[in-house]
C-alpha cells in the first residue's frame, strides 16, 4: 500500500485581522472563517505586534511571526515565514500581496485607487500602483468580487479572464430585522467614508433642498481612514449627523430603524452596506452604476449619483409610497439570498485545489 502523503500547506496572510473592520476587512474575515472549516492543512498567519485595529473577537486560530507590521511584514516577514513551509500556497484576501512570492492566490476588490484617484492619499496611489500589477501578473489566480470588477481588472492590468475568478461578497447572518423599541426621529441612514467617490457631498445638497427635512434627519455611519482624501463638512448641516464607526449591534439597529437606506457611490467593486440594509429589512435607493446594477438588480429604486434633482426625488419617494417601502424590502430580503459566505470560500478552496 502506497502511504498517502500529507495534504499542501495552505497559508492565509491574515494581516487584516488587526485592521479596522471595513468592507475589505469583512469580506476577508468571513471567508477566512468558512476556510478553516473547507480546508485541512490551514494556517491563518499575522504581525507579530498588531498596530491598533479593530479587535474584533475573529474566532480564528492565528500564527503571529515576524518583526514588522503593516507592509513591511507582508513584503518581508510573511515570505521569510513561507520559505520555511515547503512552498505553501498562499491566500491574500485584502488587496495586497507578497510580490516575489510565487505559489499565491491574491484577491483585488477594486480598481477606485485608479478610477478615482482624487479619493486617495498620494502616497496610497503610489503604493498601489506600484504594487498591484506585480503581484497580480504574479499571482497563479486573481480573485475579485464582481463581474464588473472582472472586466476592470482584466482591461487595466492585462490579465486574462481565465485567470480571475469571482466570489461575491455577502451578509453576516447577524444583520437581520431587529427594531428598536424608543420612540426616534425619523431618518435616512448612509453608511460608508466620506471620500470623494463616495459621493456624499451631493447626498447632503440633495437633503438640504428637500421639503420634507424639517422631519426626517440624514445619518451617516462612517469615518475617514488614513488612505481617503477627506471629504467630510465640518460643521454639518442642520438634521445631518455624522455618527463616526458603530460596532455592528448598533448598526444593526441603525439599519433596521432607518426609513430608508442611501447608497450614492458613482464607483463600488460590489458595495455590501446596501446588502446590509435589505438584510435588516430597510428599503434602498442607490446610485444607478453598473456594480450595483449587478449586486442589487431590481431590488432597488436608483437614482443618477451626478443629479441632486433625482437624489431628492427619490428621497420623497421613499418617505411617501408605503408600498413602494414594502415592495423594495421584499425585493430586498430575495436579493440577499442570493449571495453566500460560503459559497464564495468554495470558489477560493476550488482554486486552492488547482494551484495544488
Amino acid at each position: 500500500m502506497v502511504a498517502r502523503s500529507n495534504p499542501t500547506k495552505v497559508v492565509i496572510n491574515a494581516r487584516f485581522i488587526d485592521q479596522p473592520m471595513t468592507g475589505v476587512q469583512r469580506f476577508a474575515l468571513q471567508i477566512s472563517l468558512h476556510l478553516k472549516d473547507l480546508l485541512p492543512n490551514v494556517e491563518f498567519i499575522a504581525p507579530r505586534e498588531p498596530r491598533g485595529g479593530s479587535k474584533v473577537d475573529h474566532g480564528l486560530p492565528l500564527k503571529r511571526v515576524g518583526r514588522f507590521s503593516g507592509h513591511a511584514w507582508e513584503q518581508l516577514s510573511l515570505p521569510r515565514y513561507l520559505a520555511q513551509t515547503d512552498n505553501a500556497t498562499l491566500i491574500n484576501l485584502c488587496n495586497t500581496a507578497p510580490i516575489f512570492y510565487k505559489n499565491k492566490i491574491s484577491t483585488h476588490h477594486d480598481i477606485t485607487y485608479v478610477r478615482h484617484p482624487e479619493s486617495f492619499s498620494l502616497k496610497f496611489r503610489l503604493l498601489y500602483r506600484t504594487i498591484s500589477p506585480l503581484f497580480l501578473r504574479k499571482s497563479k489566480a486573481v480573485v475579485t468580487v464582481s463581474d464588473f470588477s472582472k472586466r476592470e481588472i482584466c482591461s487595466h492590468y492585462g490579465i486574462p479572464e481565465s485567470r480571475i475568478a469571482i466570489a461575491s461578497n455577502a451578509v453576516d447572518s447577524r444583520f437581520k430585522p431587529t427594531p428598536s423599541s424608543q420612540r426616534i426621529r425619523p431618518y435616512f441612514l448612509a453608511v460608508s467614508s466620506p471620500a470623494a467617490h463616495k459621493n456624499f457631498d451631493r447626498v447632503i445638497s440633495a437633503y438640504e433642498r428637500w421639503d420634507n427635512r424639517e422631519n426626517v434627519d440624514l445619518r451617516i455611519v462612517g469615518s475617514a481612514s488614513g488612505v481617503f482624501a477627506s471629504t467630510a463638512i465640518d460643521p454639518p448641516p442642520k438634521g445631518v449627523i455624522f455618527m463616526g464607526r458603530v460596532n455592528d449591534d448598533d448598526l444593526i439597529t441603525l439599519y433596521s430603524d432607518a426609513l430608508g437606506f442611501i447608497f450614492p457611490s458613482v464607483y463600488e467593486g460590489f458595495g455590501i452596506p446596501p446588502l446590509e440594509a435589505q438584510a435588516c429589512g430597510c428599503p434602498v435607493i442607490a446610485a444607478n452604476i453598473p456594480p450595483l446594477n449587478e449586486t442589487l438588480g431590481s431590488s432597488a429604486h436608483y437614482f443618477d449619483p451626478y443629479s441632486i434633482s433625482e437624489i431628492a426625488d427619490c428621497m420623497t419617494r421613499i418617505a411617501s409610497d408605503q408600498s413602494l417601502r414594502r415592495e423594495l424590502i421584499e425585493r430586498g430580503t430575495s436579493n440577499v439570498a442570493r449571495y453566500s459566505w460560503r459559497d464564495s470560500a468554495q470558489t477560493i478552496a476550488a482554486l486552492v485545489a488547482q494551484a495544488v
